[in-house]
C-alpha cells in the first residue's frame, strides 16, 4: 500500500490544531461566553495555568481565539473566538454528539447533562 503524503490534508490540518490536549474543551468553552482567564481555568478542572495559557497563546497564534484587553483598573482580559474559531463549533458539537451517543458510558454524559441543566437554571 502506497504511503500518502498528509502535508497538505485537510483532516491532518484541522486535527493538528484540535487534537492538542485541552484544545478542544478550551473552544467548547468559548463556544458559549467569551471569558476570562480564571474563569476557563474553572471550568476545565484539572488544567495547569501554564497549559492553559500555552493553549490560549497556540490559539491566538492560529487565529481561533482573540485576547481583548480592557483599559480597566484593575486591567480586565477576555478571550474570545475568531470566525475562524467560531467555524470549529460544528466540529465541537459534533464530538460531543458522538461522545454522548456512542461513549456515555466513558464520559459520564448523565452526570454532565445534569451539570449543564443546573447551570441553565441557576443563570
Amino acid at each position: 500500500m502506497a504511503t500518502k503524503d498528509n502535508s497538505e490534508c485537510g483532516v491532518c490540518a484541522t486535527a493538528e490544531i484540535l487534537c492538542s490536549k485541552w484544545t478542544a474543551i478550551v473552544i467548547r468553552d468559548l463556544a458559549e461566553c467569551d471569558s476570562r482567564f480564571c474563569e476557563l481555568e474553572r471550568s476545565l478542572g484539572g488544567i495547569s495555568p501554564r497549559t492553559l495559557s500555552l493553549r490560549l497563546r497556540e490559539l491566538e497564534e492560529n487565529g481561533i481565539v482573540e485576547r481583548r484587553t480592557f483599559a480597566e483598573v484593575p486591567p480586565r482580559v477576555e478571550y474570545a473566538l475568531t470566525e475562524k474559531g467560531r467555524a470549529l463549533i460544528p466540529i465541537v458539537e459534533a464530538m460531543r454528539s458522538y461522545g454522548e451517543t456512542w461513549l456515555g458510558e466513558l464520559c459520564g454524559a448523565d452526570a454532565r447533562k445534569a451539570a449543564r441543566a443546573a447551570a441553565k437554571t441557576a443563570a
